[in-house]
């Protein structure tokens, strides 16, 4: 069972590890991240599904070639070679993040990788925020009838209404929306994470794809109103395409908990005292004698006050015992009640 609408309905955020390209080429590593994402307290381990003959051609035009940017120099061809996930190991990926309590996760890339994916028992698909405006791949992955994880990087309001549509017309309305920065690292500046709450106008659960340093952005999402946060991990000396831009296991189980601590300091709506201030009723103000009082007395502001603690009664009531004539003597330091007065 999948478990990223349960987590959300029952209030919580659905954290996302993303391994990407940084198993490194060795499928040891890759089952080593799944191994370490386990132990963060995580929900879920995502991968991709792609060749570089899936998502694109190996072509060596200029339109092509990468210039500027963390993958500088690059031809699109090549990039996607080095940083691809084999088919051959998606299944064992899968099967141990099952063992290890772990939900998994991938994105594909063409609609043979959807069926492969469902082939070796995926519950559910990731849209990336390039394939945002690939509807035919959208409609297609929606028709499957299982969970669509999408990512709205770039996205205008337009965009994202289509993806939801493609959704819609396949007949599955079990969609989450990602606001992201397709940037690598996202610079905060363009982040935009008010768009969080104004991107729940189209009627699903939000959630924060984090390209950026750090956990603060995804703290931050979160008390926004994020409901899934999504980030790339790696192992500590293995690089690849993406590492550059990975969290580390330590730093990502540090954000898990900031995470859960946030949500949980986010609460829900209440007013009154919790249980931990009940204690602390007792040191409110209220309205004492700070004089000694004699019977027949009229009581003036030089005889009470509004001080601590809350045996009296509620300051409120201040103006309304002002004027009264007292009912008997009324020692120095009593809390006073209206039977006190005539």
């Amino acid at each position: 069972m999948f478990h990223l609408h349960e987590k959300i309905e029952k209030g919580g955020v659905y954290v996302i590890a993303e391994m990407s390209a940084n198993h490194g080429g060795k499928l040891e590593n890759a089952l080593e991240i799944v191994r370490e994402v386990a132990k963060t307290g995580a929900d879920c381990l995502k991968i991709q599904t792609y060749t570089a003959d899936s998502i694109t051609i190996d072509c060596d035009t200029e339109a092509f070639r990468i210039h500027g940017g963390l993958w500088d120099g690059y031809k699109l061809y090549d990039l996607y070679q080095d940083a691809s996930t084999p088919y051959a190991w998606q299944k064992e990926n899968l099967e141990e993040c099952h063992r290890l309590g772990l939900d998994f996760l991938s994105t594909p890339f063409d609609q043979d990788a959807v069926d492969f994916l469902e082939g070796i028992g995926a519950e559910a698909y990731k849209i990336a925020s390039f394939e945002l405006v690939d509807i035919p791949l959208i409609e297609y992955a929606a028709g499957k009838g299982m969970p669509m994880i999408i990512s709205c990087g770039m996205g205008s309001e337009e965009e994202i209404q289509e993806a939801v549509d493609a959704c819609l017309r396949a007949g599955n309305d079990q969609v989450v929306l990602l606001k992201c920065c397709s940037e690598y690292p996202a610079n905060w500046k363009d982040m935009h994470l008010a768009n969080i709450q104004d991107m729940t106008k189209y009627g699903f659960p939000v959630g924060l794809s984090d390209h950026s340093e750090g956990d603060l952005a995804a703290v931050v999402g979160v008390s926004q109103g994020a409901s899934v946060i999504e980030k790339h991990v790696k192992l500590e000396g293995v690089e690849s395409a993406d590492s550059k831009f990975s969290m580390s296991m330590d730093d990502f189980g540090k954000m898990v908990r900031d995470i859960r601590a946030v949500k949980e300091i986010i609460g829900q709506v209440h007013y009154g005292p919790t249980p931990g201030e009940t204690g602390n009723l007792k040191f409110r103000r209220s309205l004492f004698a700070v004089k000694d009082i004699k019977a027949g007395e009229v009581i003036t502001p030089a005889l009470v006050r509004s001080i601590r603690p809350s045996s009296g009664l509620k300051p409120k009531y201040y103006a309304e015992i002002l004027g009264k004539t007292a009912a008997r003597d009324i020692p120095f330091g009593t809390p006073l009640s209206m039977d006190l007065f005539e």
